[in-house]
């Protein structure tokens, strides 16, 4: 039976982990059944946060904007998570961010975990609500700040240790980690040329240079391009 290991949970500011970025970590390594550290970070970003971000996680763009520096805090991170395995709550979808930071930053990152929510779906009530919220109600485990990543770590962790008591015994394989094969190509950063074009083209349609963010990939600048020349038009050649 699983007894060492480290639960996950990031807060993101969409559903892509292509496109968007890492908001907040959270982990909590456990020990024979037991927490005994954690970690969490907020990360400085200045992607703008959706209204409907805000109204979920209570994550402001000021807050974010006095975050830790990606990179340190992210260094950080995956130091503490060192060669545990990992549990989360629909787990898949935070691995997804985190192999693509380590493929961005050049660095392997391969892990076996195991996933409460898949837990949940195969032991629990077909009518029972499987979502992060609704687990902690029913297995009486006290709800901190939702959607904020150490505290829905700590909770996950909690949900885990009440699944493994009640259904472990008997069905010891179900807890057994598994590895996840999920596959990233590495995002480059845009060129100073596609940074330079766009700048050139809001300045001559008068969009507001601010809707340029300051960090973005190659495919990124290319589709704010698209975009704008789908609303906009093309700019006129230069006369030679």
């Amino acid at each position: 039976m699983l007894e060492n290991y480290v639960v996950i949970d990031l807060e993101m500011t969409g559903l892509n982990a292509k496109t968007d970025v890492i908001l907040e970590v959270g982990a909590v390594r456990v020990r024979g059944g037991k927490q005994v550290e954690e970690y969490g970070a907020l990360l400085r970003t200045e992607k703008p946060l959706t209204e409907q971000l805000t109204k979920l996680t209570g994550i402001t763009q000021e807050m974010t904007e006095a975050g830790r520096e990606p990179e340190r805090a992210m260094a950080e991170f995956f130091e503490f998570l060192g060669e545990d395995i990992l549990v989360g709550q629909n787990v898949i979808f935070d691995y997804s961010f985190l192999k693509q930071w380590a493929v961005n930053h050049g660095f392997a990152f391969e892990r076996e975990a195991v996933d409460t929510l898949k837990l949940a779906r195969r032991f629990l009530p077909a009518e029972q609500k499987k979502d992060l919220e609704s687990l902690c109600a029913y297995f009486n485990v006290s709800r901190g700040r939702a959607h904020r990543a150490l505290d829905d770590a700590r909770e996950t962790g909690m949900i885990f240790e009440r699944l493994k008591t009640a259904y472990g015994e008997e069905n010891p394989e179900a807890f057994l980690p598994h590895p996840f094969l999920y596959r990233a190509k590495k995002q480059t950063p845009a060129t100073g040329r596609q940074m330079e074009g766009l700048k050139r083209y809001a300045a001559y349609y008068g969009i507001n240079e601010n809707e340029i963010p300051a960090q973005m990939t190659r495919s990124e600048a290319s589709r704010l391009l698209d975009r704008w020349i789908t609303q906009y038009g093309r700019m006129p050649k230069a006369p030679r």
